[in-house]
């Protein structure tokens, strides 16, 4: 998963303003007490960090790739 691919599936699974939230303030103990956008700005890869962001959120598997994105590269 890119990085721009994160941003997008942030977008649609939460919008746009409430994604900009999660991904700045919710602390991921998965990521070392990280956000999201933290952890990726300390080069941590985009798809763990996805995955840590969908798991804090109670995210569905079936929603984890957002509305209309092919599933993310590994």
């Amino acid at each position: 998963m890119r990085v721009s691919e994160f941003w997008r599936a942030v977008d649609q699974v939460f919008g746009d303003a409430y994604g900009a939230v999660v991904a700045r303030d919710v602390v991921l103990e998965q990521l070392g007490g990280r956000s999201a956008a933290d952890a990726l700005d300390a080069g941590i890869d985009a798809r763990t960090v996805w995955e840590a962001l969908c798991d804090s959120q109670d995210v569905p598997e079936a929603r984890r790739h957002g509305r209309g994105l092919q599933d993310p590269r590994d």
